[in-house]
């Protein structure tokens, strides 16, 4: 089974304790997680800022990855808040439809998981209620867009993932809560798929 892992600096791992922009060893980010307990072949596919692809050659590019996997994971939104001052959880969620609705011309639904990335809390990098609220009003806006496309879904904020003092990046212990919430599901994925 091989898992194309398409998101941002959570899935690259960034430690934003590492003034030099850092990652974490495999051993410790959730996607290296994932390949040691299962013996999938796990393309990490995370970028440091990255939003929901919307540019037409981002959105051709996403689908070429894709196309070079049996399961694609898609966890963004966070970054598409954090910069876009005026967007709220439906903007985020109006393009990542448009991303997805892409991405369904040449892939299954039944190929597709969407996970809401965990809500962000207070922090060094989160002032005031907007991003918090908004981030966390992420989940139903993916859950209804998911069902509507026949995709899977996930909601990342139920699974107890730790944040850093950012209060958006995970911790070392966060990217094992994300590895143990995910498994089931991507499990769950390739029984189908098989």
């Amino acid at each position: 089974m091989t898992i194309l892992c398409f998101g941002d600096s959570n899935t690259f791992g960034y430690d934003s304790r590492s003034h030099l922009g850092d990652r974490y060893p495999k051993e410790v980010r959730w996607t290296g997680l994932l390949a040691a307990c299962t013996g999938w072949a796990i393309l990490e596919a995370g970028q440091n800022g990255r939003e929901i692809p919307h540019c037409p050659w981002e959105l051709d590019d996403l689908t070429h990855r894709a196309r070079q996997a049996d399961i694609t994971v898609i966890m963004l939104g966070s970054n598409d808040l954090l910069q876009s001052p005026d967007f709220q959880a439906e903007d985020v969620s109006l393009r990542m439809e448009v991303c997805l609705s892409h991405l369904l011309q040449t892939r299954a639904p039944a190929s597709l998981l969407l996970i809401a990335p965990p809500p962000m809390v207070p922090g060094s990098w989160v002032a005031g209620d907007r991003l918090p609220r908004e981030s966390a009003r992420l989940a139903r806006c993916y859950q209804a867009l998911a069902q509507r496309l026949g995709t899977s879904f996930a909601d990342a904020g139920t699974w107890q993932v730790e944040l850093l003092s950012d209060g958006v990046h995970f911790s070392p212990a966060g990217h094992r809560a994300f590895a143990n919430g995910v498994l089931p599901v991507l499990q769950s994925l390739a029984v189908r798929l098989l």
